[in-house]
């Protein structure tokens, strides 16, 4: 199938690399700079519909105002006729989540890094009155280096003039403060320790402090902050653990307290952070005043588009001749550097968030198979050209669950499926994965000994 070339301004556009329930993100070149970003891209008609104009542009104004070496970075936002478009630092190293899968847990001293990083990054943004309220290890990535980068803004809270406590409930129910479950008013800065409490808990233990498989179960447990720590814990973390995840949020620990914690000061390196920068966000109100007022205009308008009136043009193509064919370039940016292993050798131990597999099986027999498998797993499959997506609801979750997956031609006869959690919990991914892979076994390309 012909290359679809797409450009926005100055950016060149690759492939899809993440996929939510209002967005997609894409990944980018500037082709000035030849620096690599990720785009956010969301269309106007969906914010709207879904009264999402306020929480998105909240959203934005954070991520421009917390600027901090530990927080994904928002460099600018752009607008076309129909979309908006976020244009975001691109983060190499994946999700810490997946380091925790990898390696079961975390040795103690590597863990504490984290944490110190997390804890930087937290002070930081209630420095500017900012409280995350989702913290989890599914919003927490890691750069090339190893150093933590939160992200996901998207449930953050700036407090009203006036108004000490917030009321909104949100967050996921695992890392849920139980003053958040209460509906009641809460501070944001408690609800924040507490969440990085389970975090640190997680890194040292691999598995979460409260999991129970029935909702009324779990929160009964988070209430009483029924938990108890591994005994590999040493004591100063068990104390520290134990002062975070304690259920009053009036003497849970504060985080200046955290701080001066003997635990927590072992090896600590704070992260230097530059002089506060000037942050403007006359960006963002451009994009966001009046898009109502700006889409109704366009309806009564020709829905012919000029070049001026969009900044994203793609290139026509016939979309069911085949599978996209990816070029080296992308080949060598999915694998995150010039060793291309990685595409070819994903070992069903190691599962991430977004991972692949190759095939020499023809593409509609790899279709196929992927749609007989799924069905067998309870799975809804709508199939599009040779883009599929899985949506399922798991027993006793909060949530549903959905996969993308997209066929690829990366040489003569050879193809790569690529695959990525679109919905649902991280954990709930890797299972569906590793038994997605035993079902499909027959048409993944295998690398021979001694590769």
């Amino acid at each position: 199938m012909k290359k679809v070339k797409r450009k926005l301004g100055k950016y060149e556009l690759g492939r899809t690399i993440g996929e939510g329930a209002f967005s997609k993100v894409k990944f980018a070149q500037n082709t000035e700079t030849g620096e690599n970003v990720a785009i956010k891209v969301l269309e106007k008609s969906t914010i709207l519909k879904n009264k999402m104009v306020e929480q998105i542009k909240r959203e934005i104004s954070i991520m421009k105002i917390v600027r901090h070496p530990c927080i994904v970075r928002l460099h600018e936002v752009l607008a076309g006729r129909t979309k908006i478009y976020i244009v975001m630092e691109f983060v190499t190293g994946g999700e810490l989540f997946d380091k925790i899968v990898h390696q079961v847990r975390l040795p103690e001293k590597e863990a504490r890094r984290y944490f110190q990083q997390l804890i930087d990054s937290v002070v930081h943004c209630h420095s500017k009155g900012v409280y995350h309220r989702d913290l989890k290890p599914e919003n927490l990535l890691l750069d090339c280096q190893g150093n933590l980068k939160v992200s996901d803004f998207g449930l953050s809270a700036l407090p009203q003039q006036g108004v000490d406590l917030l009321h909104t409930t949100c967050g996921t129910p695992n890392y849920i403060a139980p003053e958040v479950l209460s509906n009641q008013g809460y501070d944001g800065a408690a609800v924040d320790v507490w969440s990085s409490g389970v975090i640190l808990y997680i890194l040292m233990a691999g598995y979460l402090p409260f999991d129970e498989v029935d909702l009324p179960t779990l929160f009964s447990k988070i209430n009483a902050a029924d938990f108890t720590c591994p005994f590999w814990f040493s004591p100063g973390a068990v104390s520290l653990i134990r002062k975070i995840l304690d259920p009053n949020p009036d003497t849970r620990i504060k985080i200046k307290e955290i701080k001066r914690d003997p635990w927590f000061r072992k090896n600590y390196l704070p992260v230097r952070v530059k002089d506060d920068e000037e942050v403007n966000l006359d960006d963002v109100r451009a994009v966001f005043d009046d898009i109502e007022a700006e889409l109704l205009s366009e309806r009564s308008e020709n829905s012919e588009s000029s070049a001026l009136e969009e900044l994203v043009r793609e290139n026509s193509g016939n979309s069911e001749s085949g599978p996209l064919i990816m070029n080296a370039f992308e080949m060598i940016t999915l694998s995150q550097g010039l060793n291309l292993a990685a595409l070819f050798d994903r070992r069903q131990d190691y599962v991430k968030r977004q991972t692949r597999f190759v095939s020499r099986q023809p593409a509609n027999i790899i279709i196929s198979t992927i749609e007989a498998a799924s069905e067998s797993m309870d799975l809804k499959v709508n199939t599009r050209n040779y883009k599929i997506r899985l949506d399922g609801i798991r027993a006793n979750k909060a949530g549903p669950f959905a996969v993308v997956l997209e066929v690829f031609l990366v040489a003569p006869s050879i193809y790569m499926v690529d695959v990525r959690k679109v919905a649902g919990e991280t954990l709930e991914y890797h299972k569906f994965y590793k038994e997605f892979c035993r079902k499909i076994d027959n048409i993944i390309l295998k690398p021979k000994e001694g590769m």
